[in-house]
């Protein structure tokens, strides 16, 4: 295990910091959260949009920090360094305080609107399937060490981003795939990192109530190639902002899309499985991958050239590909060998929503049966855009997404507002009613799409988290089915 700490003199150079108090005071750990305090530990008072850090100095001092980072001198009783903004400052000192943790491993950051998490698991199931010892961070978990952890958000803070980098390293691990989400980019939390690779896999209209505008929106995205340490830069050029993205790329790139270094062919999609023809600089072949949809070929490129750049040999990469694990919930299938299909999917853009639909149709045989709500307390000018999106299935069931702190029936009224005049489509407030309601409906060969929830098993509202798993209720819809169906034989038998 590598020995962690610095000096605060240490720690106040590496961020251009002013000292108040000693500077060889030992600093062995950091947190933003006065909570998580002990022994050794440096808080850093971070200004946020509810509450401000420096009211909580004094408690993070009275638990036992060895040091505080501020933004105005303030007389804890322990060494300040006093920086202009705190929350920049963060991920400097973590990386600092844990030894560089970056620095040992090759981490590849994946940012984007969509295809974040997919990519993620993807290049870590490759990378493992190639022998390496391997890492994840992201929306649904985190995995270190062959660990298992539930993730709070798609990119932890500063703080435990470096330190759960330092436990990965510490336990041998070789590569780290890590979603970046615009949020964290915005808020520096991997500020410091070194980047073997960054991916950058697309922009749709999402998280306009934190951002203002799709231009801001793009920039955060753009931080990661721009202002950070990457060496090799994956960028998808089929999407038109990564064409700027890949503009604005310093140092080496890989292109990814119909005319990149990275493309694909000759795709033939079935029930289960997707097969096409995976062209690269380092070779070119067949692929059987045990993926649904088209956006999953694009998802499985970008994993693919990730891992490239990461310089793993082609023919490994192929046989990773082949071997492929199913995401949870990101166009996940539920069903087994049932008459319908039925498929989970995290979708929850205009955008994302839209392609779901569409390669649920191409790779089905029946109608698509579409079941989607909307987030609460999350940008409302979409809501129109994905009711219109949702009527592009031969049925749209709208219903309820996580309400939160908003009234499920006027975010249900302003995605119906999009559904276009003519679009068949029902109500269904409800969200496990509305899920049996589409299964119920679907007959042989349709395939029915819950969509905008993915893994996630709670719905939120009102301040209360509600068990709510889509995959479990889907499943236990088809069971009832089942059931259903075999009483009617038994029936049948016996009447004759």
């Amino acid at each position: 295990m590598v020995s962690v700490g610095r000096t605060v003199g240490e720690l106040a150079s590496r961020v251009g910091g002013e000292v108040y108090g000693p500077t060889e005071i030992q600093v062995t750990s950091i947190t933003h959260d006065s909570r998580q305090v002990g022994p050794g530990a440096m808080f850093v008072a971070v200004r946020g949009a509810a509450a401000d850090g420096h009211d909580f100095v004094a408690e993070a001092v009275a638990a036992g920090a060895a040091a505080v980072c501020v933004d105005h001198a303030m007389g804890s009783g322990v060494p300040e360094i006093v920086v202009a903004d705190t929350r920049r400052a963060m991920g400097p000192l973590a990386d600092t305080i844990y030894d560089h943790p970056s620095h040992s491993m090759k981490v590849v950051g994946v940012t984007g609107t969509n295809g974040k998490t997919t990519v993620t698991h993807y290049i870590e199931s490759i990378a493992a399937d190639a022998g390496l010892r391997t890492g994840l961070i992201g929306t649904i978990v985190s995995r270190i060490g062959g660990v298992t952890v539930p993730s709070e958000r798609t990119t932890p803070e500063a703080p435990d981003f470096q330190r759960i980098l330092r436990r990965m390293g510490d336990m041998g691990t070789q590569v780290v795939a890590t979603e970046v989400s615009s949020h964290a980019l915005a808020l520096h939390r991997v500020d410091a990192t070194r980047f073997a690779v960054a991916a950058f896999t697309n922009l749709s209209q999402d998280h306009l109530d934190f951002h203002g505008d799709m231009e801001r929106y793009l920039k955060a995205k753009q931080r990661l190639f721009e202002d950070l340490d990457v060496a090799t830069s994956v960028v998808n050029i089929d999407d038109p902002a990564g064409q700027r993205v890949a503009e604005a790329v310093n140092g080496r790139l890989l292109t990814v899309g119909g005319s990149g270094e990275i493309s694909w062919t000759g795709v033939s999609q079935g029930p289960s499985g997707t097969r096409f023809e995976l062209k690269t600089p380092f070779g070119r072949s067949r692929v059987d991958a045990p993926i649904l949809g088209l956006f999953n070929v694009e998802n499985a490129a970008m994993a693919a050239a990730c891992c490239l750049a990461l310089g793993l040999d082609f023919d490994a990469v192929v046989k990773g590909l082949e071997a492929l694990r199913q995401v949870p919930g990101r166009f996940e299938l539920v069903s087994e060998d049932d008459p319908i299909r039925v498929i989970v999917d995290y979708a929850h853009t205009p955008a994302a929503v839209e392609q779901a639909i569409d390669s649920a149709r191409q790779s089905g045989t029946g109608r698509v049966i579409a079941v989607l709500g909307a987030g609460g307390d999350r940008d409302k000018s979409k809501r129109p855009l994905m009711g219109t999106a949702l009527a592009t299935a031969d049925l749209a069931i709208v219903t309820s997404d996580n309400p939160r702190s908003e009234n499920p029936d006027a975010i249900v009224a302003q995605v119906l507002e999009g559904v276009l005049p003519g679009a068949e489509h029902e109500v269904e407030v409800d969200r496990r009613a509305a899920i049996r309601r589409a299964v119920e409906a679907a007959v042989e060969g349709d395939t029915v799409l819950i969509l905008g929830r993915g893994h996630e098993p709670f719905q939120e509202i009102g301040g209360s988290r509600i068990p709510l798993d889509d995959r479990e209720v889907a499943r236990q819809a088809l069971e009832d089915l089942r059931n259903s169906a075999a009483s009617s034989s038994d029936s049948g038998r016996m009447g004759r």
